[in-house]
């Protein structure tokens, strides 16, 4: 096995990237930028802390990341599993990233930057939907934004509806659940109550 262990060996195989890779990239929320995250109803949230990385899906209306300022974004925490990973994460480090996606587009937007965890009693109730605020928000300050190019998406043909896998063939939640705890939790009926459970705890 040849392992890649220096910047020189990367740069050696990759050579450095063009003008289009690197103009792109801000310091701020652009008007172009703003108009791919209004437009944008799911984001994955990574975060880091002392036991490791984090990666978490972020699903919502479009343009659920409010664009306070140019340098500021706020995103709900809606209802969840009450793990807590990334609210956890980001109080003992404040390194954050989002990666947006558009259905039906082949550009994502990649945020770099540094986020806080707020309960402000007036900043929850501005996000409240169905009448139910969040219990938190992350306020982020971006300090690096750009587009990232469709290769990714179109090598997946990720919007395709053909192309769409059948549930059927997949472990559901509550046979994963069944089968991590010995059968003590999850099962047929979990399966069953979810989508009442889930109408009923959206927001």
């Amino acid at each position: 096995m040849t392992v890649v262990a220096t910047i020189e060996q990367l740069e050696a195989i990759y050579g450095f990237p063009n003008d289009a890779s690197t103009v792109k990239v801000a310091d701020r929320v652009t008007p172009s930028y703003r108009t791919l995250m209004d437009q944008s109803p799911f984001a994955a949230l990574a975060t880091c802390g002392p036991e490791g990385l984090d990666c978490s899906p972020r699903g919502d209306l479009p343009g659920f990341v409010r664009v306070h300022d140019d340098k500021t974004l706020m995103m709900p925490d809606r209802r969840g599993n009450n793990r807590c990973d990334s609210l956890r994460n980001i109080v003992r480090d404040p390194r954050v990233a989002l990666l947006f996606l558009i259905p039906g587009s082949g550009s994502t937007l990649r945020v770099n930057g540094r986020a806080y965890v707020s309960a402000d009693p007036d900043l929850l109730q501005s996000f409240k939907v169905d009448g139910k605020a969040p219990r938190t928000v992350i306020v982020m300050t971006v300090e690096e934004i750009y587009f990232q190019c469709a290769r990714a998406i179109v090598r997946s043909d990720l919007w395709n509806p053909d192309k769409r896998g059948d549930p059927k063939s997949l472990p559901t939640p509550g046979q994963i659940l069944a089968e991590m705890s010995d059968n003590t939790v999850g099962g047929d009926k979990y399966d069953r109550e979810w989508p009442e459970r889930a109408r009923q705890t959206m927001w």
